[in-house]
């Protein structure tokens, strides 16, 4: 790897409409900072930079749903977010936000250098527009009827009961969220990077010159460059976000794309902090990584390197260890159920148990497959590896020392094979530790830091010092004099994993960090020094206090089943002539099969009375096809025939849900000629 003089580790910027999960904290959090810890142990230049997303179209939905400015709404999360942070321990150089004056000007300005260099490609397309509103609908704006299963509730970019990615334009019925009217299609001018332009580049820099990746980013990268890049929109009609710089034709009313001003951040925040930033971002030897989670790939790897190198005085990433997602007691996390551990919530249930979720969460890490946080696994590690083996082995050590020598570090007298082995481990331990940090691996380095501790509790029970202090006080002596520097290399081994352990290890053996070059010394405690008295690093987690938070969680997923199949509210009031029109008949399923590359639909075949027709209906995850053959069913005859999927559906069967998602058929108690009307 080339030499840097200087490194520049940046995490996500978290969005500013929620607080921060343990997902968060696993998939970038918690590795960003144990490797820029390690870093700083040793002796590197290193700057590490966060702050709020607060631009983006979810924000003002948020805010319009509360009543209040989008403004008051970053705030408060900003807020949130950087003290759980720092309460936790991330050792942020900075962290900043996206509404920051220096944010702004920065960002406008690099939008402004890549217009006047030709950058972009400025094309006018037409958009909805709420004529009531007076404004232009980004995609969350919209719903309407999805085209493919008929959900009338679909959003513009996606459809959230069959799961198909949608554009505005595919909806049926489309309707303003805002005001409640129908969109009108209204051109309007935007700017786009033409990605394509640079494909090239990218095909060249990630597929050949960055091979080391980490194989899930290198794929993802691959995948979107094999299928061809295309131009992408930088700016938006929207009143929330960075301006597009007003000395610009056709800007008013537009702002930046959140995708586009939001890296920039990193920038802004680095420029913050230090004058002399640009040294940072603009010079080749530094080392920039980023620390991002897998839903991020495509935008810190593809799009904002093609920004930087179209600005033309940036370095790019050496690298970008994505990592997986982490999922909660088996199910997704989820911020609008509600379905998350709430970093603010843990630090105030868990005082003093920083390092136990950053082991569990390290220890868990989800960094090649999604992984699986339970509140069982966390009692587990907490109680057999953190008390039961870092806790026990310091705790012997200490106090056998106190018991034996009033708390005076013994004499190291003539080392025995076994003796001078253990010493030999300690510095194969501190390799393999940096070899994995170094590869981004980091959920294997904390195993071998933990292997320290492990060798220490072996030593010590293979010497048994305990059973040769009154006929070998001698060698005991030495005994514990090794534990003791497996004990202060232990303090900084750890260190990076679990900061606050290390630091009240330091304070047992009433001594300053040892630096990482001295890991592995047989003499990093001299005989004579005297260490203070020691004090559980760690205490067992007892079943209630899992079980309670268990039962949380129970009590947030019965909410979530009681909230998504509560009963719906009455629809508003119609005429007797209205549904005079609806023609609701009984009819027999004929025949059933699944329609090919769908979760949900099955095409049915129903004798109506009338005809033979076929429906399409989203059933197929409640029933088997050849187990609803012969049943009958209530159709509306008269809806306007749709395609869906390429299938002509020819009417509506009529279902009830019950309160458990499950759907079931309406029909008559007894069996009555198909095309009987239901009056």
């Amino acid at each position: 790897m080339k030499n840097y003089n200087r490194h520049l580790i940046t995490a996500a910027l978290p969005y500013a409409n929620g607080p921060v999960h343990i997902g968060h904290l696993a998939g970038v959090y918690v590795p960003a900072d144990i490797y820029v810890r390690y870093l700083r142990w040793k002796g590197e230049d290193v700057i590490f930079v966060c702050g709020s997303d607060e631009h983006g179209v979810p924000i003002t939905i948020k805010a319009r749903q509360e009543g209040v400015s989008p403004q008051v709404i970053v705030d408060q999360y900003h807020t949130l977010i950087k003290k759980a942070f720092a309460d936790f321990g991330i050792s942020f150089d900075i962290y900043s936000r996206t509404t920051s004056s220096t944010h702004y000007e920065l960002a406008s300005d690099f939008f402004k250098k890549l217009y006047d260099k030709g950058e972009f490609i400025e094309k006018t397309t037409s958009q909805y527009f709420d004529t009531e509103a007076n404004q232009f609908l980004a995609d969350r704006y919209i719903t309407g009827e999805c085209p493919h299963c008929g959900n009338g509730s679909a959003y513009g970019d996606q459809c959230e009961q069959c799961g198909t990615s949608l554009s505005p334009a595919d909806l049926k019925n489309p309707k303003s969220t805002i005001s409640g009217t129908e969109p009108v299609q209204k051109e309007t001018l935007h700017w786009f990077l033409p990605l394509d332009k640079h494909e090239k580049f990218l095909k060249n820099w990630i597929l050949e010159e960055n091979k080391h990746w980490k194989v899930n980013v290198y794929g993802q990268c691959k995948s979107w460059l094999d299928a061809g890049l295309h131009p992408r929109a930088v700016s938006r009609d929207l009143d929330w976000g960075v301006p597009v710089p007003r000395e610009i034709k056709g800007s008013e009313g537009k702002v930046l794309y959140v995708w586009f001003d939001a890296p920039i951040g990193y920038i802004s925040a680095t420029k913050e902090f230090t004058p002399e930033w640009e040294k940072y971002w603009k010079q080749e030897d530094t080392r920039m990584i980023h620390f991002i989670g897998k839903d991020n790939i495509v935008f810190h790897c593809i799009i904002f390197p093609a920004i930087l190198k179209s600005e033309g005085s940036y370095i790019l990433p050496e690298n970008v260890p994505a990592n997986e997602f982490l999922n909660l007691e088996g199910d997704k996390i989820s911020t609008s159920r509600n379905w998350a551990v709430w970093l603010h919530e843990y630090l105030q249930e868990f005082p003093g148990k920083e390092d136990v979720l950053r082991y569990v969460l390290c220890a868990n890490a989800p960094e090649t497959k999604d992984n699986d946080f339970t509140w069982k696994d966390f009692q587990a590690r907490n109680n057999n590896e953190l008390v039961a083996v870092l806790g026990n082995f310091i705790n012997r050590s200490v106090v056998l020392t106190h018991k034996y020598y009033n708390g005076r570090v013994p004499a190291q007298n003539s080392l025995t094979k076994y003796d001078k082995e253990t010493l030999a481990e300690i510095s194969e331990l501190k390799t393999a530790v940096e070899n994995s940090l170094d590869n981004f691996r980091i959920r294997e380095s904390l195993k071998y830091a933990m292997d320290l501790a492990r060798l220490g509790n072996k030593y010590l029970a293979d010497t048994e010092p305990w059973n040769l202090q009154k006929r070998d006080p001698e060698r005991v002596e030495t005994i514990m004099n090794i534990s003791l520097q497996i004990t202060a290399g232990l303090s900084t081994l750890i260190a990076p994993f679990l900061p606050n352990t290390a630091k009240k290890l330091c304070q047992f053996l009433n001594i300053g960090p040892v630096p990482w070059t001295d890991i592995g010394s047989a003499h990093l405690l001299k005989p004579g020094h005297h260490i203070n008295k020691t004090e559980l690093l760690f205490t067992k987690i007892e079943d209630d206090v899992i079980d309670k938070q268990l039962d949380k969680l129970r009590k947030t997923k019965d909410l979530i089943i009681t909230n998504n199949n509560s009963v719906k509210p009455q629809k508003e009031i119609i005429s007797y002539d209205d549904f005079a029109r609806l023609d609701l008949r009984i009819g027999t399923i004929l025949n059933a099969e699944k329609v090919q590359k769908t979760q949900k639909l099955m095409q049915l075949s129903i004798d109506t009375g009338i005809d033979k027709r076929t429906v399409v209906a989203g059933i197929s995850e409640f029933f088997e096809p050849k187990k609803i053959i012969g049943k009958q069913v209530c159709i509306l005859i008269n809806l306007e025939p749709r395609k869906i999927r390429g299938i002509e559906s020819q009417g509506m069967i009529l279902m009830a849900e019950d309160e458990d998602g499950t759907l079931k058929f309406i029909t008559s108690d007894d069996t009555v000629n198909p095309g009987s009307s239901i009056n």
